[in-house]
């Protein structure tokens, strides 16, 4: 049953509504309980399509996600509100062996995810970490690489003058690289500086992000393979 947070006393004031799309009950309420412990508003929806509705009808800041869900999953889910243009930040839940489904999840706009099972704490530092990313750094100036311009307060990157639209996460990613031209990146660096996760130990994923700036940036995408090591930003002209 689809249900809004409201506990006295644990959250005094809004951080914003968190979705919580999940079919497994119990799960969904140490969601619920453990995101207003931390201030945010809470609606729980047990379906992907009634999730989907909630989405397009409530605006929440985050959406927490699991993939198999009955009707429509997560994986579906996730792709129709990208190809509608909505760009809420969404950390998928997956079980121990979606790894496949996990990958395509990020490849289609998924800002993070979590693997079951995890601790109530962890989903809380993950959407705080989505949101912050999603607010973006402190106002600087635009960088440019070669063809490639990226306006940190805008949030926009552009191609020989044209708008790029990235995710989040993929905004976040080419500028920190490119407001550091040259420096080279472990991916372990990465994860901490713009995921916000040091010592995690899945830098699978910076790969994937990776992979999905590259094909939106094509021929102008700065990003340079240091094998061994990490990634950099470039000129590809040079």
């Amino acid at each position: 049953m689809a249900a809004v947070t409201q506990i006295k006393g644990l959250a005094t004031q809004s951080k914003g509504l968190v979705l919580v799309v999940e079919d497994e009950r119990h799960i969904a309420d140490v969601q619920r309980l453990y995101l207003a412990r931390e201030g945010f508003g809470v609606h729980v929806e047990s379906d992907g399509a009634a999730g989907l509705a909630a989405a397009r009808r409530m605006h929440p800041v985050a959406i927490v996600l699991d993939i198999g869900l009955p009707g429509l999953d997560g994986i579906t889910f996730c792709r129709t509100l990208r190809d509608a243009g909505d760009w809420t930040p969404v950390l998928l839940v997956t079980a121990r062996g979606e790894e496949a489904d996990r990958i395509l999840g990020l490849e289609l706009g998924a800002d993070d995810y979590l693997t079951k099972p995890f601790s109530p704490r962890e989903l809380v530092a993950r959407v705080r970490t989505v949101l912050r990313r999603a607010a973006g750094p402190p106002r600087t100036p635009p960088g440019s690489v070669g063809r490639l311009t990226v306006d940190p307060v805008s949030r926009t990157v552009r191609r020989d003058g044209r708008p790029v639209e990235l995710t989040t996460t993929e905004f976040n990613l080419i500028e920190h690289l490119v407001r550091h031209p040259g420096q080279v990146f472990t991916r372990e660096q990465l994860l901490a500086r713009v995921w916000g996760y040091p010592g995690y130990r899945d830098t699978r994923m910076v790969d994937v992000f990776v992979s999905q700036l590259r094909a939106k940036l094509g021929d102008a995408s700065p990003i340079r393979t240091v094998r061994g090591v990490g990634y950099s930003a470039t000129d590809p002209a040079g």
